[in-house]
């Protein structure tokens, strides 16, 4: 693949969406620690997790609607600036319901990162080039969570919790002035009444079968994902025994292998489509079968007895999600094409994290009403199956929509 003129917009695409998941993900790390000095059982320490995806989630509308309509460079700045102070002031707060409340701020932040990344996606990739770019980028997004789980271990066996979401807050901020000072703004000039005519509303999204069936394939996505994020750090610690230090390396690698897995199979379905493969596909090849390997591997990792299988296995089913995640955003980009690329992602990552809303809530109930993690397991590895039905019943050719005008009322005389 030759060099991308856009290679440094690219690159900080794919740190800032690892910087996101590793402040979202630091709580997963910290878990024991935040458990014990707000004595919360698992029940209420999976509201906590939730509680970010709330209103990630709701915000993922307004978000997306912003994102085509100004320059998405400063729409991504804002959120980042405003979930690194979020993350600041969880490490100097001392009392649960702040927290909580600090936890919904990030989430707020950080709902502009994918609907503002989709615009600049489609202004700046073509069609052919877009597994590997958002494969880059959801490598990002598992580099964050592996590096929380890795280094963040660490830096939380030896300086406490608080030093994690400390040092997350002040490092990140250096990504932040290479964003302002190397990512070129993109006005958005006045647009023409036919131009907006032709720009669909959120009702006409919701009409289409296409937005819910990739909004819906991303709520099962977002629940094995955010039961992964949220729970696998503790369940390797009190389930598999593992110390903190094992944890911290062991733990990483499912998320260093999706990341992997996911700048790899976007590379091979670009090269597939550039060879004369269609969109249709490829990019549900990858798709569907990512979501049926990852349900195969995800539940016997929870039955096996042998920890170093377990964790094979786990690895095994985040290389399969890969697949999967590499491909469902370029889907989403095709369809809804550049004048609505940026209100679909808001409106798929909304419903999709809902999902991600459930999932760490149901793992705590089911945890602490069991007292095991099979059944969270369980449920965790249903949700990809019933993807591959949405995906085959609902999404359909992968080609960009045609959006029917609304009418263009003659100025008044």
């Amino acid at each position: 693949m030759r060099r991308s003129p856009h290679l440094g917009l690219l690159i900080l695409l794919a740190l800032g969406v690892g910087i996101a998941y590793m402040d979202r993900g630091g709580l997963a790390v910290a878990k024991p620690e935040v458990a014990a000095e707000f004595h919360l059982g698992p029940a209420r320490m999976g509201l906590l997790f939730s509680a970010f995806f709330w209103s990630y989630a709701v915000c993922q509308f307004g978000s997306g609607w912003v994102s085509d309509r100004f320059d998405p460079k400063w729409v991504y700045a804002g959120g980042f600036l405003l979930w690194s102070l979020a993350t600041l002031a969880m490490g100097l707060t001392s009392g649960f319901a702040v927290f909580f409340g600090l936890r919904f701020v990030l989430g707020i932040g950080e709902s502009v990162i994918y609907p503002a990344s989709a615009r600049l996606i489609v202004l700046n990739f073509a069609e052919e080039r877009r597994g590997f770019v958002n494969g880059l980028i959801d490598a990002g997004s598992k580099a964050g969570p592996a590096l929380s789980t890795l280094v963040g271990g660490l830096v939380v066996a030896r300086y406490g919790w608080r030093a994690l979401f400390l040092a997350l807050a002040v490092g990140s901020q250096i990504w932040l002035v290479f964003w302002l000072v190397g990512v070129r703004a993109k006005p958005i000039p006045a647009s023409t009444p036919a131009e907006r005519a032709a720009t669909p509303r959120l009702r006409d999204l919701l009409r289409r079968r296409e937005v819910w069936g990739t909004s819906l394939g991303m709520a099962c996505l977002g629940f094995v994902w955010s039961f992964l994020v949220s729970w696998l750090p503790a369940y390797l610690q009190e389930a598999r025994g593992f110390s903190k230090d094992s944890m911290a390396l062991l733990g990483s690698l499912p998320f260093w292998a999706m990341g992997l897995s996911s700048v790899t199979s976007g590379w091979i379905s670009d090269r597939w489509i550039a060879a004369g493969g269609s969109p249709t596909r490829v990019r549900k090849t990858f798709v569907m079968s990512g979501f049926v390997l990852c349900a195969a591997f995800l539940y016997p990792a929870a039955l096996t007895k042998d920890a170093g299988v377990c964790v094979g296995l786990l690895i095994a089913a985040c290389i399969a999600l890969g697949f999967y995640s590499s491909n469902v955003w370029p889907i989403t980009q095709t369809l809804a094409g550049p004048r609505a690329a940026g209100q679909w992602t808001g409106v798929q990552n909304a419903i999709g994290n809902l999902g991600a809303v459930v999932a760490p809530a149901l793992a705590g109930w089911l945890v602490q009403e069991t007292g095991s993690y099979h059944a969270a397991f369980a449920a965790a590895s249903l949700m990809p199956l019933l993807g591959v039905v949405v995906y085959f019943t609902l999404v359909g050719p992968v080609v960009p929509l045609n959006f029917a005008p609304r009418p263009v009322l003659a100025p008044a005389l």
